[in-house]
């Protein structure tokens, strides 16, 4: 199961940190990932990082802004998120994979999922 919490209103320029929280499965082996869905719009790949933390995997559009990171010890999955943008504003959900350091950006690619939490960032 995987829980995501922290999102919320923000304005442009600032800063958010998204939460995710694994539970019942060895999510400590799996890959994770941060997708978004705007309203209207596609779930969108955000970023990745494998089991390890050694590897990660940003979308263009989130890179440079957007920080991915796990403490594999508590279950838990970050994403830092600075100098957010209006564009950003979306439902954002972790997503586990089993797979391994491949940089998987299509959501179907993804076994679990969590509930989402809605980030909106006015102007």
């Amino acid at each position: 199961q995987l829980q995501a919490s922290g999102g919320g209103l923000v304005q442009a320029g600032d800063s958010l940190r998204l939460s995710c929280a694994a539970s019942g499965r060895a999510f400590s082996s799996y890959a994770m990932g941060w997708f978004r869905q705007a309203p209207g719009k596609e779930r969108e790949f955000v970023v990745r990082i494998t089991w390890s933390g050694g590897y990660t995997y940003y979308s263009d559009s989130v890179k440079g802004r957007f920080t991915i990171s796990r403490d594999t010890r508590k279950n838990m999955v970050y994403l830092q998120m600075n100098s957010l943008k209006p564009e950003d504003t979306a439902v954002y959900y972790c997503a586990a994979d089993a797979g391994g350091n491949v940089p998987r950006t299509g959501y179907n690619e993804y076994q679990y999922w969590g509930q989402g939490t809605l980030v909106t960032v006015s102007s």
